[in-house]
C-alpha cells in the first residue's frame, strides 16, 4: 500500500537540491577563483574550491559557515568503504567507528538528525540514523564529490543540521551529454589491513543527441580488519586480568585481528536522462546489498556470553530529478528531486538463525524555485515532503512499529553588496510520528504532532582582497525521532537495552558562528569558531544498569552547550622545478556540556593535523602526521579515551596529464599504533585499522 502511495506521489511533488550549473574545473589550487557559474558541466569535477550545493556554485570563502569538499585526487586518497572514515579527516569531521562496515560521520560531535547524510540532496531512506551498528546506504565509490555544509544553506535540507549537511554528489542521473560515443570512469582498490579488494565502474552512452544512458556497479570485499594491537582497550585489559575466570582472563590476550569485522557489498544501477538547452529530466534504479559483521562487545561477567552478530542489509531505490530552465523573469529554474526507497536488514546471530528484522519504507521529495540574479540579490524558495514507515520483527525487536510524515517549506536568500555579503534562510516544518502498540491493529498507541520554525541570519565583510570575516547567528528547532520517542529494548547490534521517552518536547538551540576566510598567491586558509546553546537537548547516555544481559542505554532530554573552533590552511613553502612544495594544517576541537549533568557523552578531542605536500602536473608526494589529544571529559560510565598520533604517507602519479587516469600508492597508520575513536560506541571493542597500504588505479576514457 504505501509504495503505490509513494511511486503515485513522485508525480505531484518532486524537485533537486543542489546546482546543476558548475564552474569549469580549477584543479587543485584552492586559492583559484570561480569560474562563471554558467559554464557547461563536464564529466572533471570542480576542485575542492567550489561548493555546487544550494542555488548556484560559489567559491568556499563566500559560503557563510565551516565547509569542506572532498573532489578529484583528494576523494580518491581519502576513499574508504564507509562515508564516515571516508571523511574523518576533513576539518570538524570524526566518525562512529563501528567497526569497518558502519561507520558515520560525526559533525562538530553530532550526528543522526542533527548531522543529515544526503545522496544529491536527498535523504539515505535507510534506518542508519536508528542506530550505530546500522549503516549509511550510501556509497563512497560511487560519489563523484562530497560536500559538507554548514551555515544557511545547510538549513534548506533539514530543521536542526546543527552540526551540518554531508551532500554526496554523484552521477547515477547524467547531467552531461558525453563528447565521447562512450564515456567511462573505473576504479579498483586493494587495502592490506583487510585484505579489502573494491572495484566500481561507470558507463555514459549519449542516443539520438538528447538522451544519455547511464550505468554502474560496485563490488567491496574485506576479511578480518588488522588491528596495531590488542582488541581490548587496556582499561578492560587490566579488569580482564584482574579476574578469576581463565574466560574472561584469555580477553585480555586477543591481538592483531577484529573479530567479526569481515565485509561483501556489492551496488548496481541504471538510469537515463534527457539533456537539452532548457532543461533536463532524468530517473535512476539501483540496488544496494551489504552482508557484514559487528565487532564483539565482550562481556567480563562470566555468567554474561558475548553476541557475535552479522547484519544483512537490502535496498531498492528509485530516483527522480528534473529541471526547467524558465527564461528572463522572476525564476531562473524549476528544480524537482525525489526517490522512493524499499530497505530491509537481518541481524543475524552466531547460529546463523535471524534475530532481529528491520523493515522500512520511505519516500523523499524536493521542489525548488530558484530565482533569477538581479542586482547583488539571489536565492530560492521550494518545499520537502518525506515519509517513513517503519517496523522490526524478531526477538530483540527495540522499537514498535512506527510512521513519520514530515513536510517542510523553507527559503534561501542571498545579497551582494561587494565587500559585504548577507544570507539569510528560513525553514518552518510540521511533523506527525505515530507508533503502533504490538498486537493492536486500530488506532496507534502513540501520537505526536510538532510544528517547528528555524532561521539564519549572516553577513560577511571584505577585510582585504579574497579575505573575508563573517558572523551567523542560526535559531534551529527539531521534533524528536521515533526511535528517541518510542526505543524500549535490547538491541543485538550495538549489544545495548535501549529505552527513549515518548513524552518529549521539540528539541530548540540558538547558534553563532564566526568565520574567517582568506586565499591568495600560494596560500589559503579558513577558521571557524561556533557556540551553540540547546533547551531540551535529547541524548543517550550509560545508566551503568543492566537488563537482559545488556547495558541500558537510556534518552534524557535537558539543557546543553556545545562550543568549538576549526582551522585549517595551506602555504606554498617553494618551487622545485615543476614542482610546489606546499605545507598544510588542521585543527578541531568540540566542548559539549549537559547543564547540571556533565560533559556530553562520545565527544570527539582536540585534533592536530599538519602534511608536506610536493605536487606537478604528473605527480603528488604526500605526508602527514595526525595527532588526537586524550579524551578525558567524559559522561558518568563512559571510559577515558587515549591519545594516539597516526602518520600516513601517498603517492599519486597521472600519467596522461588532467584526463583522470591515476594510480595512487598510500600507507596509512605507518607505525602501526593502537588507535580508537571517543565518538565510538565500540571504542573499547574496535580500535581503528593498524597499518594499512592501499593501492587504487583509475582509469577514464
Amino acid at each position: 500500500m504505501l509504495r503505490t502511495l509513494l511511486l503515485a506521489s513522485a508525480a505531484l511533488f518532486v524537485l533537486p537540491a543542489h546546482a546543476e550549473d558548475k564552474p569549469t574545473p580549477t584543479g587543485s589550487d584552492k586559492s583559484a577563483p570561480a569560474a562563471a557559474e554558467d559554464d557547461p558541466q563536464d564529466h572533471v569535477q570542480p576542485g575542492n574550491e567550489i561548493v555546487v550545493t544550494g542555488t548556484r556554485a560559489r567559491n568556499t570563502a563566500d559560503v557563510l559557515g565551516g565547509t569542506s569538499v572532498l573532489a578529484q585526487e583528494e576523494l580518491q586518497r581519502q576513499m574508504r568503504p564507509t562515508i564516515g572514515e571516508t571523511l574523518a579527516k576533513q576539518p570538524g569531521v570524526s566518525a562512529t567507528s563501528f567497526g569497518p562496515n558502519a561507520s558515520r560521520p560525526v559533525l562538530r560531535g553530532f550526528i543522526g538528525a542533527r548531522a543529515p547524510l544526503l545522496t544529491d540532496g536527498i535523504g539515505s531512506i535507510d534506518v542508519s540514523n536508528t542506530s550505530a551498528d546500522h549503516a549509511p546506504i550510501i556509497n563512497p565509490l560511487t560519489a563523484d564529490r562530497i560536500e559538507v555544509l554548514r551555515g544557511p544553506t545547510a538549513l534548506i535540507f533539514g530543521p536542526s543540521a546543527i552540526g551540518g549537511v554531508v551532500n554526496v554528489i554523484d552521477s547515477r542521473i547524467p547531467r552531461h551529454m558525453p563528447d565521447e560515443p562512450v564515456h567511462a570512469d573505473g576504479i579498483a582498490t586493494y587495502g592490506s589491513a583487510a585484505d579489502e579488494r573494491s572495484f566500481s565502474g561507470a558507463v555514459d552512452v549519449p542516443i539520438a543527441g538528447k538522451l544519455v544512458a547511464h550505468a554502474d556497479g560496485s563490488f567491496s570485499q574485506t576479511g578480518d580488519e588488522r588491528i596495531g594491537d590488542y582488541v581490548l582497550s587496556p582499561a578492560l585489559r587490566a579488569q580482564a586480568l584482574a579476574s578469576a575466570d581463565p574466560g574472561v582472563q584469555a580477553l585480555a590476550d586477543l591481538k592483531g585481528k577484529l573479530p567479526n569485522s569481515a565485509a561483501k557489498t556489492w551496488n548496481v544501477a541504471g538510469g537515463a536522462a534527457i539533456i537539452d538547452d532548457n532543461g533536463n529530466l532524468g530517473f535512476s534504479a539501483s540496488h544496494f546489498d551489504t552482508f557484514y559483521g559487528v565487532p564483539i562487545r565482550y562481556s567480563l561477567d562470566p555468567s554474561i556470553e558475548a553476541e557475535q552478530v552479522r547484519l544483512h542489509a537490502q535496498q531498492d531505490r528509485f530516483d527522480l530529478r528534473g529541471e526547467v530552465n524558465t527564461g528572463d523573469g522572476f525564476l531562473k529554474q524549476i528544480r524537482l528531486r525525489a526517490a522512493a526507497a524499499d530497505y530491509r536488514h537481518s541481524e543475524i546471530e552466531d547460529t546463523g538463525e535471524i534475530g532481529t528484522t528491520f523493515f522500512s519504507q520511505g519516500f523523499e521529495s524536493r521542489l525548488e524555485f530558484v530565482q533569477k540574479a538581479q542586482g547583488g540579490w539571489d536565492g530560492m524558495f521550494g518545499g520537502q515532503f518525506s515519509v517513513r514507515d517503519m517496523h522490526v520483527v524478531g526477538d530483540e525487536k527495540f522499537l514498535p512499529q512506527n510512521s513519520s510524515t514530515q513536510f517542510g517549506l523553507f527559503t534561501l536568500q542571498s545579497l551582494d553588496l561587494g565587500p559585504v555579503k548577507a544570507e539569510a534562510a528560513a525553514r518552518f516544518e510540521h511533523n506527525e510520528i505515530s507508533a503502533q502498540a504490538d498486537g493492536d491493529i486500530g488506532n496507534p498507541a502513540y501520537q505526536r504532532t510538532f510544528d517547528t520554525f528555524s532561521g539564519s541570519l549572516g553577513a560577511s565583510y571584505a577585510l582585504a582582497d579574497r579575505i573575508r570575516f563573517g558572523v551567523n547567528v542560526s535559531r534551529s528547532e527539531r521534533a524528536p525521532t521515533p526511535e528517541e520517542l518510542f526505543a524500549r529494548g535490547p538491541h543485538a547490534g550495538t549489544q545495548a537495552f535501549e529505552i527513549g521517552n515518548p513524552n518529549f518536547g521539540s528539541e530548540k538551540a540558538w547558534g553563532v558562528e564566526a568565520t574567517l576566510k582568506g586565499s591568495g598567491d600560494g596560500f589559503n586558509f579558513s577558521t571557524a569558531a561556533y557556540y551553540s546553546w540547546f533547551t531540551g537537548y535529547i541524548y543517550d547516555t550509560p545508566t551503568g544498569a543492566v537488563q537482559d544481559d545488556l547495558p541500558v542505554f537510556q534518552t534524557y532530554q535537558a539543557d546543553a552547550r556545545y562550543y568549538g573552533f576549526e582551522a585549517e590552511g595551506s602555504l606554498r613553502l617553494a618551487t622545485l622545478g615543476s614542482y610546489a612544495i606546499n605545507a598544510d594544517a588542521l585543527a578541531d576541537y568540540v566542548h559539549a556540556e549537559v547543564v547540571d549533568s556533565g560533559p556530553v557523552p562520545r565527544i570527539p578531542p582536540l585534533r592536530l593535523m599538519g602534511g608536506l605536500e610536493a605536487q606537478s602536473d604528473a605527480i603528488s608526494a604526500r605526508v602527514e602526521v595526525e595527532h588526537s589529544f586524550a579524551q578525558d571529559r567524559i559522561a558518568e560510565f563512559e571510559t577515558r579515551t587515549d591519545a594516539n598520533t597516526l602518520v600516513n604517507a601517498s603517492v599519486a602519479w597521472k600519467p596522461w596529464g588532467e584526463n583522470g587516469t591515476s594510480l595512487t600508492l598510500s600507507a596509512n597508520n605507518i607505525f602501526d599504533v593502537d588507535a580508537r575513536r571517543a565518538a565510538s560506541v565500540l571504542k573499547d571493542y574496535a580500535p581503528l585499522a593498524g597499518r594499512d597500504i592501499r593501492v587504487t588505479a583509475r582509469v577514464q576514457i
